[in-house]
């Protein structure tokens, strides 16, 4: 009698022992996750919740014992809202603690320096992971940078952000401006700021640009900025062909050839550099500028000057077959 119960209590152990090891191999082994593989834990998900729809997804063999087994052996710790990307070969134990504690997914929307807000609003609404509607903003409110975002975020959120980052840096930088610069408000700071920003794509230029129309401004000359003529006419999209007479006349809010001083707002977002090279423009004596044939600028402060610079940059263009 002895012998058969240490038979028995031998076996049992053993399968005591055999259960123990598949109720631990169905939560540390691995699960069904074949390839890293993206999961969206819906607002206000519960545990529950989330292993009927890893259920759903092929992701575990079974939520009710993904269930139990997270019961006894899982963090009490709720589920994350949100993306969340599963290693290929995770465990179930691993899949809860990604949806418990790893953070979200988030992607990356990028607004070039310069970029209109027409053309940024596009951007928004073609990016299929946000969701709503919102307008166009208006030109200048947006700061260029990468913003990141999550899965199934409002458009309205992440314009917010882009526009809360331009408000924050104007806020920090414009305390900071030179004195005697001849901008008077944020508004004319941007203004201002985006003809740089549209005038010259060489980074070191941009406050000798700045220079000079401000010393422009100072004098009473007007701009005569192309970008002011071409933005209410495409909102600040590529014009696309050469500029008409009649839009060098026209007469309106932005076009700096047949108005004094700036633009009534922004032709576009500004970047920080051009901003603070506004805010800070070179010493100059400047007040003319024309392209050098090597993607800048020749710059002079008497129309002598700038007539000579004239002539070489039609020479160039000559030797290019671009003019007779």
């Amino acid at each position: 009698m002895k012998r058969g119960l240490l038979v028995f209590v031998a076996v049992a152990l053993i399968a005591v022992a055999g259960l123990a090891g598949w109720f631990l191999s169905g939560w540390y082994g691995g699960a069904q996750v074949e390839r890293d593989t993206a999961f969206i834990v819906p607002t206000g998900a519960s545990v529950t919740s989330v292993a009927g729809k890893l259920e759903e997804e092929g992701l575990i063999g079974s939520a009710d014992a993904f269930l139990l087994r997270a019961k006894i052996l899982g963090s009490g710790d709720p589920v994350k809202a949100g993306e969340f990307m599963l290693p290929a070969g995770a465990s179930a134990a691993k899949i809860l603690d990604t949806l418990q504690h790893a953070q979200v997914v988030r992607r990356m929307v990028t607004v070039p320096e310069g970029l209109p807000s027409i053309m940024v609003h596009e951007r928004l609404m073609a990016e299929p992971l946000l969701t709503g509607d919102i307008a166009v903003p208006a030109d200048g409110s947006i700061l260029p940078d990468s913003y990141d975002f999550e899965r199934g975020e409002s458009r309205a959120a992440v314009l917010g952000r882009m526009q809360k980052a331009m408000d924050e840096f104007v806020a920090a930088e414009w305390p900071k401006r030179d004195a005697g610069i001849p901008v008077k408000t944020v508004n004319e700071a941007l203004s201002l700021a985006a003809i740089v920003e549209k005038e010259t794509g060489v980074p070191r230029e941009r406050r000798m640009v700045a220079g000079l129309y401000s010393n422009r401004l100072k004098v009473g000359m007007r701009l005569q900025a192309d970008p002011t003529i071409i933005y209410p006419i495409t909102r600040g999209k590529p014009l696309g062909r050469r500029i008409k007479r009649s839009e060098i006349d026209a007469v309106n809010g932005y076009n700096t050839y047949s108005m004094d001083g700036l633009p009534v707002g922004p032709i576009t977002n500004p970047g920080r550099e051009s901003l603070l090279a506004v805010l800070h423009p070179a010493k100059t004596d400047a007040l003319y500028m024309v392209a050098d044939g090597s993607g800048g600028h020749a710059f002079a402060s008497t129309l002598s000057g700038h007539n000579d610079n004239v002539k070489k940059w039609r020479a160039i263009r000559r030797e290019r077959g671009e003019i007779p």
